[in-house]
């Protein structure tokens, strides 16, 4: 989402290039283009200036240290005011209460329906609770519906009153049923319009009076900007909320929001979520956006991916079958499998450093390991485990098989033997660089 305010940063910071100090000249050009990158992407003017000025403060101040080239200098005050205007730190969402109530708030269209259930899929297989969804949008056509798909795929209880009820009438009545059955997290999901109205202020003001939610996050679409930051205002002064949920982030969108929003309305960002699978959503952590936004990418998200999908056990068995090059096409596919589950694969290419600026005009689909996949499953079982008997007839028959060519699988064959030497000579403490002929 910030790919074009991250490159135009980074233009910025070319000013100071080659410069051997800081002066108030050299900063104050270098700031008028952050000034502006920071309006194209939709900040807030006040904000813009705001943050602009607090920089060359400290760029010109006792901060400046004379071993560090400016360049350097002002990435690195630039990073820390970004992590400060996002909130410094993050903010954890209230869910210590039996059971506890989250009130989900927002305008029509911003993803509060699909939120709701990504949410409670997270408290369910992150924090082990036992969640409920509540139907409490009655107005959008097949809202109800739509919440019941998705309570059914993350095998979440629905509830949605018996039909005669108001929004108000479910959500109370919601909350006697969840303690009645033991759920210990109600989210409840209500009604949004296309603008602010009063109307849609009295209900949900309403419920809360009723519910006296622990937690009310306002969920609002990160492409829709400096907008975005006004309708979190007028919300916060009805409702007082919580939290801010970024929705959309794998959009067309400029950032502005997640920038703004948190000097606006002086409320945290507690989640971010992209795309319709359940598990896309992530807790918003203010420094590593920062790092994303200024091309530094964000191992630690990364890291922690790949930690959801890490079984200790099996990662123990496979490398005992490294060490004694019994590594095979079934190991293999079960690898990919584990790659897929961490989400989209350009996203997480973007959140290794240096990466994401090289391959941001690159379209990678993430059905890039398709082929490879349907080579695999076109083997024998023997085949799989034995992959030295794959003789020239039986590539052919598996070429066939996949709907792939014979210099597909024979790539992939010499690929696979590759990344099994490598393997075996890691477990063994070797040196890879030396076996590919490089000293």
């Amino acid at each position: 989402m910030f790919e074009n305010l991250s490159e135009r940063l980074e233009k910025s910071f070319k000013i100071l290039k080659g410069q051997g100090r800081i002066t108030e000249i050299n900063v104050a050009e270098t700031l008028k283009e952050v000034r502006r990158a920071l309006l194209d992407a939709d900040v807030n003017f006040k904000i813009a200036k705001q943050f602009t000025d607090t920089v060359k403060v400290k760029a010109l101040g006792q901060e400046v240290l004379r071993s560090v080239n400016p360049s350097q200098m002002m990435i690195k005050i630039v990073h820390e005011e970004l992590t400060l205007l996002m909130g410094g730190d993050k903010t954890d969402i209230n869910i210590r209460i039996n059971p506890s109530i989250i009130l989900i708030a927002g305008l029509q269209g911003s993803g509060k329906t699909t939120f709701s259930g990504k949410l409670a899929r997270w408290v369910k297989t992150k924090r082990s609770k036992n969640p409920i969804l509540v139907a409490g949008d009655i107005y959008r056509p097949a809202a109800i519906e739509q919440l019941k798909v998705i309570g059914s795929q993350i095998e979440v209880p629905v509830y949605t009153g018996d039909g005669n009820m108001n929004p108000v009438q479910i959500a109370k009545n919601a909350v006697r049923e969840a303690k009645t059955n033991g759920h210990d997290v109600v989210i409840i999901d209500t009604a949004g319009r296309l603008a602010v109205d009063e109307e849609m202020m009295n209900e949900i003001s309403a419920i809360k009076g009723v519910v006296n939610p622990h937690e009310i996050l306002f969920v609002v679409d990160a492409m829709t900007g400096q907008d975005a930051v006004n309708t979190a205002k007028e919300f916060n002064d009805r409702l007082d909320f919580d939290g801010v949920v970024l929705t959309k982030l794998d959009g067309d969108t400029r950032g502005g929001a997640a920038l703004s929003i948190r000097s606006v309305v002086s409320k945290p960002v507690k989640f971010v979520s992209s795309g319709e699978k359940m598990d896309a959503i992530d807790i918003f952590y203010p420094e590593r956006m920062a790092d994303r936004i200024l091309g530094m990418g964000d191992i630690v998200s990364l890291v922690e991916k790949a930690q959801e999908q890490y079984d200790t056990e099996e990662a123990r068995k496979l490398q005992k079958k490294i060490a004694k090059d019994q590594f095979d096409f079934n190991d293999f596919i079960n690898q990919i499998q584990q790659i897929k589950k961490m989400g989209n694969m350009k996203d997480l290419m973007n959140m290794i450093p240096g990466v994401g600026k090289a391959i941001k005009d690159l379209d990678i689909d993430d059905n890039a390991f398709k082929s490879i996949e349907a080579i695999i499953r076109s083997m024998t079982p023997d085949e799989r485990t034995n992959p030295v008997i794959l003789n020239g007839s039986r590539r052919k028959r598996i070429a066939l098989g996949s709907g792939t060519s014979v210099q597909e699988v024979n790539k992939l064959v010499k690929q696979f033997d590759e990344t099994r030497r490598m393997m075996k000579m890691v477990s063994k403490g070797g040196n890879p660089a030396r076996m590919m002929g490089r000293r």
